[in-house]
């Protein structure tokens, strides 16, 4: 059965930047595509207003947020797209040092 997950993050404001974030989502790495579905990742959408970036993932009973994080530090081309990416998106305020995208609760759904 697939969870769903729902997590958020700020882009910086500025229009150039995020026209050029746009852009590398136009044609994201191989790499990082694979790195992504290996972890169990089954379909991923991303949505932007304004700086405010929205992220849907749905994933197999085979994800774990901690294993797709340690798969990530071991990876080079993973460690190389984020550091591209810290470019353009910058924390939340309510966000750890070093945390990005923060997951979202569910507060409603209609049935």
């Amino acid at each position: 059965m697939n969870r769903r997950f729902c997590l958020t993050l700020d882009l910086k404001d500025d229009l150039n930047l995020i026209a050029e974030y746009k852009k590398y989502h136009e044609n994201v790495w191989p790499e990082i595509t694979a790195s992504i579905k290996d972890s169990g990742v089954e379909d991923l959408e991303l949505y932007l207003l304004g700086t405010r970036m929205f992220m849907i993932m749905e994933v197999n009973d085979q994800f774990s947020f901690e294993q797709k994080r340690e798969a990530d530090l071991r990876n080079p081309k993973v460690q190389e797209w984020e550091q591209l990416m810290c470019r353009f998106q910058q924390a939340l305020p309510w966000a750890r040092p070093g945390e990005k995208w923060l997951l979202m609760q569910r507060i409603f759904k209609l049935t």
